[in-house]
């Protein structure tokens, strides 16, 4: 079984390891930057507005920088326009994980038009095998599969918060699912998405990933990939692209991660903080009309009735275009006796539903995101996500506070 991944290639799935990992407090992503690479159009609205944003005209195709910045993208060798023009393709794999040590995003408009979109459907990680407890004692029987059901179009009148992540690596255009979460430090105008680790970070043996993007309701009306051969942008992203300008996952995945999630699963989630492509003055949550709380305690798995995951999966018999749930009373996979216990439900959907909420009723009896979809085995018919614990919420914590002065 493998962790799912980001996708173009999401995998699903990590090995058990015995060693146990220290608690850590949540590691920052460096120099992420906004950087608007092409002409503001008709009819667009002027990204001149945004901060570490410049607008263009049309006879301008450099990028203006200011001097803090400039002097971080030399620090990571890269030149702006050479990266817009596609130098992040040419990267051999060293060097894209010695360059990867820190976030750097800068925004290239059009980058992810709809045929880019569609193509992206590999997950980012491996699927694990079916039995990888490490722990008998407080591990559950393996869960009967539950056929994951498409979720009725349009996506965004039942699942206004669902959407998918889009991302480059070594080995090509990955794909993962995304939520819109609350942010407690602007309420109702939230830019924050909850994601897997493993959909940002390649964790032990890598670094973070490139032009992380997130598609809100992505492909809304639920149409097949051949229906989507000629589609326009606002058929796939109806709600625009969002780019991430900071990416945050625990310690334990940078440190322990790996391609079937290794000792970092049970700590596989991330937060983005996200901008919009087109400098739009309304956030992430207005756009859409809603965000999902996240609940840092909710309760241990005898107490949990049902649990609603939900994602795009990519891998067969899947395409990652389509938008999916299964619902599921979860119980409890223990990776190794020194880990946190992982929740596990019954669930078809495969790699590219990585990084998808877990959503059940919190203390208030309101959807709350619980967990996101970490691992799974090929074909058992399970999915696997950490317990959200004083972790999750440092990170969580850490990305609202850096934005919280901020409008």
């Amino acid at each position: 079984m493998r962790p799912l991944r980001p996708t173009s290639t999401e995998r699903s799935g990590r090995a058990a390891s015995r060693r146990t990992l220290p608690v850590m407090a949540a590691v920052g992503l460096t120099a992420a930057l906004a950087l608007t690479a092409t002409a503001c159009g008709p009819g667009n609205d002027d990204a001149s507005n945004k901060p570490g944003t410049s607008a263009s005209s049309p006879s301008d195709t450099k990028i203006a920088i200011p001097d803090n910045v400039r002097g971080v993208l030399k620090k990571h060798g890269i030149d702006p326009d050479k990266w817009k023009h596609g130098e992040w393709k040419d990267w051999s794999k060293d060097k894209w994980l010695r360059e990867a040590k820190d976030f750097v995003n800068p925004i290239i408009s059009g980058l992810w038009d709809p045929d880019r979109m569609r193509d992206a459907s590999k997950p980012p990680q491996q699927p694990v095998d079916n039995d990888i407890s490490g722990d008998k004692g407080v591990t559950d029987p393996t869960p009967a599969p539950v056929t994951a059901q498409q979720v009725k179009a349009p996506y965004h009148q039942n699942i206004p918060e669902a959407g998918k992540v889009f991302f480059d690596s070594p080995e090509g255009s990955m794909v993962c699912s995304a939520t819109v979460v609350k942010d407690p430090a602007h309420p109702g105008k939230s830019n924050m998405v909850w994601t897997a680790g493993h959909c940002v970070h390649a964790g032990k043996k890598g670094g973070w990933y490139r032009n992380i993007a997130f598609v809100p309701s992505y492909n809304n009306s639920g149409k097949s990939a051949a229906q989507l051969q000629h589609a326009t942008k606002q058929e796939v992203a109806p709600y625009g692209v969002f780019w991430a300008d900071w990416a945050q996952t625990s310690q334990q995945w940078i440190n322990g991660g790996g391609p079937t999630g290794g000792q970092g699963a049970p700590y596989d989630f991330a937060v983005l903080h996200v901008t919009p492509e087109k400098g739009s003055t309304k956030s992430l949550e207005e756009t859409v009309g809603g965000a999902l709380p996240v609940d840092f305690n909710a309760p241990a798995v005898p107490k949990i009735a049902n649990l609603t995951a939900t994602g795009y999966p990519a891998a067969p018999p899947y395409d990652g275009q389509k938008l999916f749930q299964c619902s599921d009373r979860p119980g409890r996979l223990s990776l190794a006796a020194a880990y946190p216990t992982m929740y596990r439900v019954g669930c078809t959907m495969t790699g590219g539903s990585s990084g998808g909420g877990w959503i059940a009723k919190g203390a208030d009896g309101k959807p709350a995101l619980v967990s996101n979809t970490s691992i799974g085995p090929v074909t058992a018919g399970w999915l696997a996500g950490p317990r959200l614990g004083k972790e999750a919420k440092g990170v969580y914590d850490s990305v609202s506070k850096k934005y919280a002065g901020q409008q």
